[in-house]
């Protein structure tokens, strides 16, 4: 699904849809074999100054399964926010244990809202480590949306003003 949405968003080329999507070569060729059979995308070759370039581009059929792959994962955050607003830790975090894989594509395509996302784990007593790999999370999560800095510690950054009161 990710594949197909990095496509379908702009990467049209082998070493860009690998960027996007953190996957290694050898299981994004696979990944993109599995695509191209099923129909949901289209190879298509034409020269370059340098020879042959191939560019990859979604289908209609792949469009179809793209929107039905969001809009399931629209309706699961859906039900988190819904356990979420209901206190409910173990059936959240149940929830969440069930559909560990469609985490890391909820975060790709932007269906959650990140900083609810974050209050989740706190509810439920865990890192975002423990549910979405390092290379998935947002820019600045890696470390599993955990805030490890010592505000009474001077990291050298920021402003320091001293006036002299």
């Amino acid at each position: 699904m990710m594949v197909l949405g990095a496509i379908q968003s702009g990467a049209k080329k082998f070493d860009k849809i690998r960027k996007t999507t953190h996957t290694e070569p050898d299981e994004l060729n696979s990944i993109l074999e599995d695509l191209e059979d099923a129909g949901f995308i289209r190879v298509e070759e034409k020269k370059g100054f340098f020879g042959p370039k191939v560019e990859l581009w979604v289908t209609e059929k792949g469009m179809h399964e793209l929107q039905d792959g969001i809009q399931e994962m629209q309706s699961k955050w859906g039900q988190m926010q819904t356990l979420y607003k209901q206190e409910d830790k173990s059936k959240l975090k149940g929830f969440m244990d069930n559909n560990k894989s469609l985490l890391p594509m909820m975060i790709f395509f932007g269906v959650m809202d990140m900083m609810m996302f974050s209050m989740m784990f706190s509810m439920i007593g865990s890192s975002m480590g423990s549910y979405v790999p390092a290379q998935d999370m947002p820019a600045g999560m890696e470390d599993g949306g955990q805030d490890y800095s010592d505000p009474g510690v001077d990291d050298g950054g920021g402003f320091d003003f001293d006036l002299g009161f």
